[in-house]
């Protein structure tokens, strides 16, 4: 991870604004760069992956355009082969292929970026700064404006508040130039008829996609790790891995301290491809003395995102203190594409399309979110390799009909892809779904519910979550989360659209936990 800011106008005090940029040295700790662009500033705090010399530090430059960028530009060596013929490379950085790239295609040039990406780019011919960001948003990116109207980008919100009034994610799949917003993709969106006919040429088509996606990511010229649930998404991840890299990789998994659900099913898939595999206990003390670390770092005060970003955090924190690892992959996006639990109650196909839509559409806020903050604050890179644009563009594409849960198994479709191949065990492989909050251990729930409880009366409940009309609480968990929240990003509640539940109008969703073990279908998947 990187650390992005961009002023177009320097209309607060330098000293201000360094001070807010420096919120987040943690997403990059090996070298920062603060310095004038036209009537602003751009600054870039560096975490080295791709390109680890000095050469390597941004802004980088080009005829007096200026670019930082958080991101891995997937596929860029054939880019960079091609403009090479008319630029002068400096760097194995393959963000340097920005600039000419721009100078080459202009505005276009973000649609044809195979990538996940935050960028502010100083055009000189413009006089401004032009900003984007990648269409589902894995790379933060947020904006706000100064008392003279002047638009200030950032990684985080953290880096806005003390001077803007309202801050407001950076849409995915949009850039800003010349005062507006415009939206270059929507990788939700269908174009054209929906994939249907036989299952296993789908099912081979996902397969094929799922490995190339996997594949791009393994390209690192820093250390690579994996996170392994035990689940299926990041399991499949870890065993396409293992066998595309023909070698031991390094797992880790972590658990509470007395009935990690998760945990050994994690060290089935970790024996199973042979991994260097790690596992990491919590504790409710440790749980309950991060909670507002955690929530500072991830400024939100949604319910599951918190829930599951104890553990993450928490096993992050252990890779940062006790390995040299700096990349690690992750299995998130899965549950929005193939569905969650709750989507076996959608009512009809179309229901479980735009459902799909709009979960795809509003992950930058929720599980993209939580894996971007959990591993950034730790100073390590997230990679998602269920997030790969050609595999996200062909799942949303498979007609929702075929993705309905009618072969009384979640996800059948990413299972069957890889039923032949023979890298997981057929026991993780077809294993019911565990929601990770809960699959490090149901007592950390309960854990965190039950202080929220200790903490307010009924009627002090009442009375603090009434002063709150946006995404107004609804228990006492979520009031206390709201109030950590409010202390680090006072009124900057709508940075978030409201808080992630399973779609309340369907039957047998109208539930008033996020959690997955109150549907009446959960089973025996936490068992």
């Amino acid at each position: 991870m990187c650390a992005i800011i961009g002023f177009s106008k320097r209309s607060i005090p330098e000293a201000l604004a360094r001070e807010g940029f420096d919120e987040t040295t943690s997403r990059g700790p090996d070298m920062s760069r603060f310095v004038e662009a036209g009537e602003g500033w751009l600054g870039f705090h560096r975490l080295a992956i791709m390109g680890l010399h000095p050469e390597g530090m941004q802004p980088f430059q080009l005829d007096g355009d200026m670019v930082v960028c958080n991101g891995e530009l997937y596929g860029f060596r054939p880019w960079k082969e091609k403009l090479a013929e008319k630029y002068t490379f400096h760097s194995d950085s393959d963000c340097e292929i920005i600039l000419p790239l721009y100078h080459e295609l202009g505005l276009e040039m973000f649609a044809k970026l195979d990538a996940e990406f935050a960028m502010v780019i100083y055009d000189a011919k413009r006089g401004g700064l032009v900003a984007a960001r990648d269409p589902i948003g894995i790379r933060p990116l947020y904006y706000g404006y100064l008392p003279d109207g002047s638009i200030v980008f950032a990684s985080e919100a953290k880096n806005l508040v003390k001077f803007c009034d309202k801050v407001m994610p950076f849409p995915p799949g949009c850039y800003w130039a010349d005062g507006k917003f415009t939206r270059y993709r929507d990788i939700a969106a269908v174009e054209g008829d929906y994939v249907r006919g036989d299952v296993d040429a789908v099912c081979a088509r996902i397969r094929e996609l799922l490995i190339a996606g996997i594949d791009k990511r393994l390209d690192a010229d820093a250390p690579l790790g994996f996170l392994l649930s035990g689940g299926l998404d990041s399991s499949l991840v870890c065993a396409v891995a293992a066998k595309l890299l023909g070698k031991k990789i390094r797992t880790f998994a972590i658990g509470m301290d007395k009935d990690a659900i998760d945990l050994k099913y994690a060290r089935q898939v970790a024996d199973f491809i042979g991994a260097d595999h790690t596992e990491v206990f919590m504790t409710r003390q440790q749980v309950l003395d991060s909670l507002e670390t955690v929530i500072r770092a991830l400024g939100t005060y949604d319910i599951t995102t918190i829930r599951a970003s104890m553990g993450m955090y928490l096993v992050c924190k252990a890779i940062h203190e006790r390995t040299d690892i700096r990349v690690l992959l992750t299995g998130e996006i899965s549950d929005e594409l193939f569905g969650y639990k709750y989507t076996d109650f959608a009512p009809s196909a179309q229901a479980f399309q735009e459902e799909a839509q709009k979960r795809i559409r509003e992950l930058h806020m929720y599980d993209v979110l939580r894996a971007d903050r959990c591993i950034s604050v730790n100073s390590l890179e997230a990679r998602v390799p269920f997030g790969d644009l050609a595999f996200v563009q062909y799942v949303m594409s498979i007609d929702p009909a075929m993705k309905l849960n009618t072969y009384h198994m979640g996800k059948y479709l990413l299972r069957h892809a890889f039923e032949r191949d023979g890298i997981l065990p057929e026991s993780i492989l077809w294993r019911q779904k565990a929601a990770f909050s809960d699959a490090v251990g149901h007592s950390m729930v309960d854990d965190l519910k039950e202080y929220a409880q200790g903490l307010y009366t009924d009627e002090e409940f009442e009375a603090k979550r009434a002063r709150y009309t946006f995404a107004q609480p609804f228990t006492k968990e979520s009031l206390l989360y709201r109030e950590i929240f409010e202390k680090y990003y006072p009124g900057q509640a709508e940075m978030v659209v409201d808080f992630w539940m399973p779609n309340r109008a369907w039957e047998g969703c109208d539930v008033d936990d996020p959690s997955a073990r109150v549907l009446s279908n959960y089973g025996a998947s936490g068992e």
